[in-house]
């Protein structure tokens, strides 16, 4: 929170995007949607704000209104500490019915004060999530070069077993077939051709008639 409606120019200006509300900022936990801002959470930023208003700390039943940071406008001709929005449809309410002096006291017990360059921590965010943009850019091209690599695996794969088809098995096993036949026509021809070579050849002796 700003201590007065001359810092809450600052936080304005400089306010992270996620941040909800326009006089109490809440710095939400990564991956928390404004939407889906806890009741509780809300109870205790809209007691603070309700505690911290000149007007709204002396009502009954007010309705405190936040609205992302991003749906805050701020022109030059608006009086210091004081805004619009650009879209109505990205603002939310939170009905008060009253003060609850056990929520602002804790809340007090809690408090720090302290000297903020917000412009500086917003630059340090900028930074920190142009990094956070750039791994993730590099994690995705990591990723699309292993689905790539694994695609091109799985259809050598594919190629693969194709060698091993039924069809193809049949044509091995007809082709092993056709060079068996082959291989045991030649053995029977050259087994032939042996005999033919060493037949005895007897001349006809008429003294052995």
């Amino acid at each position: 929170m700003g201590k007065d409606k001359v810092e809450n120019e600052d936080l304005i200006r400089h306010g992270f995007p996620e941040l909800s509300s326009a006089h109490v900022y809440l710095r939400m936990p990564e991956g928390m949607a404004w939407t889906a801002i806890p009741d509780a959470l809300l109870e205790d930023c809209s007691q603070l704000v309700k505690a911290n208003s000149i007007e709204g700390n002396k009502k009954n039943n007010i309705t405190i209104i936040y609205t992302p940071h991003s749906n805050v406008k701020k022109t030059g001709d608006m009086a210091v500490g004081a805004v619009s929005f650009y879209n109505d449809r990205l603002v939310k309410r939170f009905y008060v019915k009253e003060r609850k002096n056990e929520i602002v006291n804790r809340l007090n017990k809690t408090k720090e004060e302290r000297v903020v360059d917000y412009e500086a921590e917003r630059q340090e965010r900028e930074r920190m999530e142009g990094r956070k943009k750039k791994e993730h850019a590099l994690q995705q091209k990591k990723e699309t070069l292993e689905a790539k690599r694994h695609y091109k695996e799985q259809a050598a794969a594919k190629d693969y077993a194709h060698l091993f088809s039924d069809e193809a098995i049949a044509e091995a096993q007809r082709e092993k077939q056709r060079q068996s036949r082959l291989q045991a026509a030649q053995k029977q021809a050259a087994g032939q051709g042996d005999e033919e070579d060493g037949e005895d050849v007897y001349e006809s002796d008429d003294s052995f008639m």
